[in-house]
């Protein structure tokens, strides 16, 4: 079942969006309610699961992290016990910060973060290789990133916040 969303909820999530540590008061004088409601709101939405949490955005190359590969992984087999045991094998590799399966020639798209070469070589070799099932994996280096935002385009979603 989905969420009933109003104009005051759209309004709510984008301010959310932009910054998740902004307080309810702040965001009640930005949406026209007072605290209380808003809180209401932030809770209805937390509940119903259309918020699925709060993080701090980290800056991976202040942090060392100076490599970013995108992994195409192709199955040779795909037989569900192979694919739980693939998929499994990756949500616990923290290399990996996001995981895609696809429909098309390749079956899977990942985001991988290291270091540098040396640690991608040994997250291939020693993580991502050994997976049974795994046939061929092409890897490709991102040199810059033009774009990268985790809001959602929610004034596709009708009038509302812009």
């Amino acid at each position: 079942m989905q969420t009933k969303i109003d104009q005051i909820d759209l309004a709510i999530l984008a301010a959310l969006q932009r910054d998740s540590g902004v307080s309810v008061g702040d965001i009640a004088r930005q949406v026209g309610l007072s605290q209380s409601p808003c809180w209401r709101r932030i809770q209805r939405l937390e509940q119903d699961g259309v918020i699925t949490g709060r993080v701090a955005l980290l800056a991976r190359k202040a942090l060392g992290f100076n490599l970013e590969v995108f992994v195409q992984v192709r199955f040779s087999r795909d037989d569900a016990e192979s694919l739980e045991r693939f998929e499994r094998l990756i949500r616990a590799a923290p290399e990996v910060l996001e995981c895609f399966m696809l429909m098309g020639d390749v079956d899977f798209l990942l985001r991988v973060v290291t270091l540098d070469v040396d640690s991608y070589e040994q997250f291939l070799r020693h993580t991502l290789a050994p997976i049974p099932g795994v046939r061929a994996i092409n890897s490709t280096i991102a040199l810059t990133t033009v774009k990268s935002t985790r809001e959602l385009p929610l004034a596709l979603l009708g009038p509302g916040p812009t």
